[in-house]
């Protein structure tokens, strides 16, 4: 990742804007004009993900206002801004699908858990109370939402999608394999047999699990060993966005807040392959 300065910010503005317009999606909303358009909003809250990553939008109000008055002299009360920023999450959920690789060959994936509050918290949480459900992995019980994702060998996305936490990994294959794939590199999660042969029958794409624990005997070839040892790379990719972009959050006062929160974090992390 190259160093960023100032004026890059000019720079994804241009960005957001050609690709808001060749998505076909509006950079203005309907009705009364806001102060700052869509792309503009967009773009703050992709430079927020790509440079500094606060892990609120009251924490990023203020450091554009603080470091970026004079890029945005209208910048309009909070309360607006973060309904500015609620209603770009179409916008900006466009953007990340646009930014998948999906020419990509070899993937690998996975999925992790997105806690919305402490478990012990989750009888008396309310935010997420409709969306949220309880989960199980290797760590033990959560409450929240799932991402499931899938990388290529250079860590960059080709795929993602959010479930509640009780979906099981399998379940969403088919969002992860989409493009061009050809082999997909799993957990056990992913070893189905079932799952196997229809991804294989409807995409052509090849499943590679690694075998369950539970497994006495497995066949696996010298590359397919050589796969399943690079697979780290994605669990890689979700230790980076949480602990250093700040992903898992408790902020949020809406399913919309968690979502908008979600998606600027995952563009900013694609912005970063490529800057």
């Amino acid at each position: 990742m190259n160093a960023l300065c100032k004026d890059n910010i000019v720079d994804l503005f241009v960005w957001v804007d050609d690709s808001l317009r060749q998505l076909g999606v509006a950079t203005n909303s309907n009705g009364r004009p806001p102060v700052l358009s869509r792309s503009e909003i967009v773009t703050i809250l992709i430079w927020d993900g790509l440079a500094e990553a606060h892990r609120t939008l009251k924490d990023t109000y203020r450091w554009i206002k603080r470091d970026y008055g004079d890029c945005f002299p209208k910048l309009p009360a909070y309360q607006n801004f973060v309904l500015q920023a609620h209603n770009s999450l179409e916008a900006m959920s466009e953007l990340l699908l646009g930014s998948l690789n999906y020419d990509a060959e070899l993937r690998f994936a996975d999925s992790t858990m997105l806690e919305v509050c402490a478990l012990d918290r989750s009888n008396f949480h309310k935010v997420a109370k409709e969306a949220a459900k309880y989960g199980k992995n290797h760590q033990g019980w959560h409450y929240g939402f799932k991402l499931h994702a899938s990388i290529d060998e250079y860590g960059n996305l080709t795929g993602v999608c959010f479930t509640p936490a009780d979906v099981y990994d399998a379940q969403r294959i088919d969002k992860l394999v989409r493009g061009k794939t050809k082999t997909l590199v799993g957990d056990s999660h992913y070893g189905a047999s079932v799952m196997k042969r229809k991804i294989h029958r409807e995409t052509g794409a090849i499943i590679i699990a690694q075998p369950h624990y539970r497994q006495k005997k497995g066949l696996t070839t010298k590359e397919q060993r050589r796969l399943l040892r690079m697979r780290t790379k994605i669990e890689a990719v979700f230790d980076y966005l949480k602990e250093h972009m700040g992903m898992v959050t408790s902020f949020p006062r809406s399913v919309r807040g968690y979502f908008v929160h979600y998606v600027r974090i995952l563009l900013g992390y694609q912005m970063r392959r490529v800057s």
